[in-house]
């Protein structure tokens, strides 16, 4: 009876490693899949609907971005994150109630309350954590830009648990931006940013909830 069971004991392993299970017991190639739709943000400066989505698939090392926006201010750099809080709370897009100064202009600053701080920036490298970076996706003369990268996500898990104390990634607890309008856009003083960086730059100019969809 013994050798009988140790041979169905053997073909169990077998048959986990044929199926692809990993050290973590879940399937290789497994993905699940996080979705934001885009909607527009501080219309009345930019005079436009911006809106689009943006997808997250991960599967095993690897989280592919995709992002899609329409009419958003054309021919400039549009910067792009996922906003959150270190503590893990769930993040929501800011509304007109987060306009604490009543200029009328929802400022990246005043997005903290609801939406935490700047994370993860999709630009050229997220996985290096360089919100500040210059290579983020233009928007055409029509005002729309496809953006699209892969992330090793033992590079990014890294990069994020050092900046924000050991957090987690936990997408569906955070929410997406897309900022910036021309440069040359008249903005009242009250209108905050961050740093010494311009308010055209990091004014958010949409938002979408990032949700698990798969």
């Amino acid at each position: 009876m013994k050798s009988k069971y140790f041979f169905i004991m053997a073909i169990g392993i077998v048959a986990a490693a044929a199926t692809g299970f990993n050290n973590n017991n879940t399937k290789k190639n497994q993905q699940v899949v996080y979705e934001a739709q885009l909607q527009p943000l501080n219309s009345k400066v930019t005079g436009l609907q911006t809106s689009g989505k943006a997808r997250f698939v991960i599967a095993d090392d690897t989280m592919t971005v995709t992002i899609d926006v329409k009419n958003a201010p054309p021919g400039i750099e549009h910067w792009q994150h996922f906003h959150g809080f270190a503590n893990n709370s769930t993040a929501a897009c800011a509304t007109a109630a987060d306009d604490k100064n009543g200029d009328g202009i929802i400022d990246v600053v005043e997005t903290g309350t609801a939406s935490g701080t700047t994370m993860v920036p999709f630009n050229e490298m997220p996985a290096e954590m360089n919100v500040g970076s210059d290579t983020y996706p233009k928007a055409g003369a029509d005002g729309s830009y496809h953006y699209e990268t892969k992330i090793p996500m033992t590079q990014l898990n890294a990069a994020f648990a050092k900046a924000f104390g050991g957090s987690k990634i936990d997408l569906d607890r955070r929410v997406i931006y897309i900022h910036g309008v021309p440069g040359s856009t008249n903005l009242p003083k009250s209108v905050a940013s961050i740093g010494n960086i311009p308010a055209q730059v990091t004014i958010p100019i949409a938002c979408g909830k990032i949700i698990k969809v798969d």
